[in-house]
């Protein structure tokens, strides 16, 4: 099943806490990389509202008072650290912005949002139990390696890699081979074992997280949301043959064992599944941009999976306004290089400019090419780059809310 979500307006209100009838407690796993953590930051809300479209999800998103709402009936586990997984810790709670990326310290609240915020908040709007979220997410790993899946076996040369990387030449070619290849044991698999051990430590004592949890109404795992992708869609060594069709075939077959082996690990068999795919280039994206997302789809049509795997499209989110302005930003970039690389068609190409001067020159470029109005748009609007969908939150609010519905979606059918 294959969803491109619409938004429609609604009123959410946010606190109903746990119902007099005790039901047992809807948990639901959030996982990914570095767009699974978040990175819009909560000073941008703002631009939501510019929209009619989406200016209900920031009265969702905002009390009266004008701060962050805060879900009576929602709680939320985040496992995250480094990207190489070092300093993992936990933050806990109830539901709120800020547990989107954090710092070196997983403990504190990162002014940022993920999709976690308005999927909690619409399946508070929707479920009469509480709600339980275990979200664990780094930044910069890959499901050929580090998230690889038990079943999936080893780490598989491509045979682009079988061919060069013996010859330890070119670029991005491990030096020592060797050496390239203890260390890809080492890693495979390790954020798929982190991110199973802390579900079962969040649910081996719910109540640590959810205080007011009672055992004899137990839990129900209700779905899994997974947003990830961005390093195997860059991954040319381990993805070879660009701009060929089926050239991430390999992944959509892992990505089928990620979804067995998470549904086994957690005793879940029918747990409706999630795959927001991803969405970095809006819908006019590159070709390997659209044959990637057509592998990351793929297992929602497996007849395995009728009914209980989604693939929900995350490209209509994008921000097509932020990338116009993004890309007269780059062009600003390009230009510095120009000037230090003292290129043959630009100003420096005798390398006579001083520092100062350079400076000078690429700000009037960049006066001359983006507009005052296009620079408080980008304020408003963006607080990271465009590999995390230049860190809007009009953007994860609408992701998190159309992961919500869909697995509503399915819940629903299980039911029937």
């Amino acid at each position: 099943m294959k969803l491109i979500p619409t938004l429609v307006a609604l009123t959410i209100i946010c606190g109903h806490a746990f119902a007099t009838e005790k039901k047992p407690l809807k948990v639901f796993i959030l996982a990914g990389q570095s767009n699974m953590e978040g990175h819009a930051k909560i000073e941008i809300f703002d631009y939501i509202g510019d929209d009619p479209v989406t200016a209900p999800l920031l009265k969702m998103m905002r009390g009266a008072d004008g701060k962050p709402t805060v879900c009576e009936g929602v709680w939320i586990s985040y496992l995250t650290g480094r990207y190489d997984g070092s300093a993992n810790g936990e933050g806990l709670g109830k539901l709120t912005a800020g547990f989107g990326a954090r710092g070196d310290n997983p403990t504190n609240d990162g002014g940022k949002i993920g999709p976690e915020f308005t999927f909690g908040l619409t399946m508070d709007a929707a479920l009469a139990e509480p709600v339980l979220i275990i979200k664990t997410a780094w930044g910069g790993r890959s499901l050929h390696t580090e998230f690889r899946p038990p079943s999936a076996g080893p780490y598989e040369l491509s045979a682009w890699q079988k061919e060069n990387y013996p010859k330890q030449e070119g670029h991005g070619i491990p030096k020592d081979f060797e050496k390239w290849k203890a260390d890809k044991v080492k890693e495979t698999g390790v954020f798929y074992r982190f991110m199973i051990e802390h579900v079962k430590r969040v649910l081996a004592d719910p109540k640590r997280v959810v205080p007011g949890y009672d055992a004899a109404q137990g839990y129900e795992l209700a779905g899994f949301v997974w947003l990830q992708g961005f390093n195997d869609m860059v991954d040319g060594h381990t993805y070879p043959a660009r701009g060929k069709p089926g050239r991430f075939d390999r992944y959509s077959e892992l990505l089928a064992h990620f979804i067995r082996d998470v549904r086994r690990d957690v005793g879940a068999p029918k747990m409706p599944f999630v795959i927001g795919v991803m969405g970095v280039g809006g819908p006019d994206a590159d070709v390997d941009t659209q044959e990637f997302r057509k592998a990351m789809a793929a297992p929602a049509a497996l007849p395995e999976f009728a009914g209980n795997v989604t693939a929900v499209e995350t490209a209509p989110f994008w921000s097509e306004e932020l990338e116009a302005i993004d890309k007269k930003r780059e062009k600003v970039r390009q230009m510095r290089q120009f000037l230090d690389s003292r290129h043959k068609d630009h100003a420096n190409a005798d390398g006579a400019m001083t520092e100062e001067q350079k400076r000078e020159y690429v700000k009037k470029f960049e006066s001359d090419l983006i507009s005052p109005a296009e620079v408080a748009l980008w304020q408003r609007g963006a607080s990271n780059a465009g590999y995390h969908y230049f860190g809007c939150a009009k953007t994860f609010a609408l992701m998190g809310k159309a992961f919500a519905e869909a697995t509503l979606q399915m819940m629903k059918l299980q039911k029937r």
